[in-house]
């Protein structure tokens, strides 16, 4: 089966490319942007270097794209000057887009430059007047989320939230909270081993917790919690359905730059923000058996045969752990991952996530077993770890040259 080839946004959307007279049109002028933004020009200056066509959807959606390339304070701005009052719902969501993307990598870019559904003709735009923190995902899908503002917003002033990908809401609490007994709470996550939080914009954390509340049973406690400060939350904040695509939030990759960061990928097997996306003793204890078993095997003479064999253990217990029904949702959780990667500038590691997520999506490689290379990872760690823990408490075994010990071949990578 042939590989399928991820389109563009713009193919996706059905939109055509620019022909080459247009293409060197438009690199003419985000040339001519970038050559003025060294000289401070000022943005009235900026806008004259450009042409938005209101007639060419197409044109001005790659000018977006091509604009928002430039990490610099002036763009978003500029792109808000360009396209803000446009009254057409994909230039709008477009800009939203790249200003999202420019601000995860660092660019500064003001609150009220985010335009809302009818920006155009509306007068009074809800501006968000809360602040919103993401914990990291963990390996069971859940994730807790804080949103803290004024009591007259939330009813307190500080929200938090677990949410999980597969059960939804699974806990919501309102306080009011003094400065003290807030950085006691959060000690007292950090004392539990969550002391690392991103900062999001409060319409994406909004969103995740609409998600969650989707999943939510009926009886759920922690619904009947949330819902009545929804409304106010919407108002203040701006509806969820508003919020960009997490895939609208990541930067697109090229093919090279995909398989080169997917290979870097296991190495995020060993950071702790992903420790509880080991696979437990229990989900384990089978396949150290087997490792074990290979180990020992009297058939077994070269230390060829002996890696081929332990290889063929890990690839197995890959396969088994992860099967290809849960695939999608492992990238999903990867992708998330990746946007808080981002939140917090750690590019390289979002990006690894990023492609192992993807490559998990798209299911170019995974089809075949044990071919993601997070997910293989993962797997090895955990192998590692239960045998370092089981070593003090066995005999010491015989030593042979021809053998390589499980757990040589595991750290070895």
């Amino acid at each position: 089966m042939k590989p399928r080839r991820k389109k563009s946004r713009l193919a996706a959307a059905g939109l055509p490319a620019l022909t080459p007279e247009r293409a060197a049109v438009l690199a003419e002028q985000v040339a001519r942007v970038k050559e003025a933004l060294a000289t401070g020009p000022g943005l009235e200056t900026l806008q004259t270097l450009v042409t938005p066509r209101a007639d060419d959807l197409a044109w001005d959606l790659h000018l977006l794209t091509e604009l928002g390339k430039i990490s610099h304070a002036e763009i978003p701005p500029l792109l808000a000057a360009l396209f803000g009052q446009s009254p057409d719902k994909e230039r709008r969501k477009a800009l939203k887009r790249t200003l999202h993307l420019l601000k995860t990598k660092g660019v500064p870019v003001r609150d009220e430059l985010f335009v809302r559904k009818n920006a155009a003709v509306s007068q009074e735009q809800p501006t968000s007047v809360l602040k919103a923190h993401l914990s990291p995902v963990f390996g069971t899908g859940e994730r807790y989320v804080i949103l803290e503002g004024p009591r007259q917003v939330l009813g307190g002033n500080f929200l938090l939230a677990r949410l999980s990908d597969q059960n939804g809401m699974r806990e919501c609490h309102l306080f009011s909270l003094t400065r003290r007994r807030r950085e006691e709470l959060l000690e007292e996550f950090r004392r539990q081993g969550l002391d690392t939080w991103a900062e999001a914009p409060p319409l994406y954390v909004l969103h995740l917790v609409e998600k969650a509340l989707a999943l939510t049973p009926d009886a759920e406690p922690s619904r009947d919690d949330y819902l009545p400060l929804r409304e106010s939350l919407w108002r203040h904040v701006g509806r969820p359905d508003d919020a960009p695509a997490l895939e609208e939030l990541l930067p697109q990759m090229d093919p090279g730059e995909r398989r080169a960061y997917l290979e870097q990928s296991r190495r995020l097997a060993a950071d702790e923000l992903f420790r509880s996306w080991l696979p437990g003793p229990k989900e384990i204890e089978p396949w150290l058996h087997k490792l074990k078993e290979a180990q020992d095997s009297p058939l077994i003479l070269s230390e060829t045969q002996q890696r081929l064999r332990q290889e063929g253990v890990l690839e197995d217990a890959t396969a088994a752990l992860y099967p290809q029904e849960t695939l999608a949702l492992w990238g999903r959780r990867l992708l998330e991952m990746a946007y808080f990667l981002d939140l917090l500038s750690r590019r390289e590691e979002a990006r690894a996530a990023q492609a192992a997520g993807e490559d998990l999506l798209t299911g170019e490689r995974s089809r075949l077993r044990g071919e993601n290379p997070f997910l293989q990872e993962l797997v090895r760690q955990a192998l590692a770890l239960a045998l370092e823990f089981l070593k003090p408490h066995e005999p010491e075994p015989q030593a042979s040259p021809l053998v390589t010990p499980p757990t040589d071949f595991l750290l070895r990578r």
